[in-house]
């Protein structure tokens, strides 16, 4: 089992910027595929962005492409998500997700752990 704990968020201005850090437990990190998601408030959560085992491959939701950039790296058991130009409709608990599998990354209940959330609150 995978335990992801995140780091960062907060409250920034329109325009800003925020780095998201999701750390996972144990030795196994990089057999999974690392997914970002958020929920604003009356909506369901949804996909932001993805990144593959190796890191060589990734994917973004419409609303994140051009702005956001997720990474990992392996020897530490770390992905981020770093988001510029931030928006107000950004505004959300923001998780990290970790799936077994990786042939459909864009799904949410294609990942097996989450993490506990994180509030990203962007103000005009």
């Amino acid at each position: 089992q995978v335990h992801l704990v995140q780091s960062g968020g907060g409250l920034v201005q329109a325009g800003g910027s925020l780095r998201l850090s999701c750390a996972a437990s144990g030795r196994t990190f990089s057999t999974y595929a690392m997914g970002w998601f958020r929920q604003a408030p009356g909506k369901e959560r949804e996909f932001v962005a993805a990144i593959s085992r190796s890191g060589l491959s990734t994917f973004y939701a419409d609303a994140a492409k051009g702005r956001f950039t997720i990474s990992r790296d392996n020897a530490k058991n770390t992905v981020d998500l770093q988001m510029n130009s931030l928006k107000p409709e950004d505004t959300a608990v923001y998780y990290c997700a970790a799936a077994r599998n990786q042939n459909g990354l864009l799904i949410i209940k294609e990942y097996d752990y989450w993490g506990q959330g994180t509030q990203v609150t962007v103000s005009s």
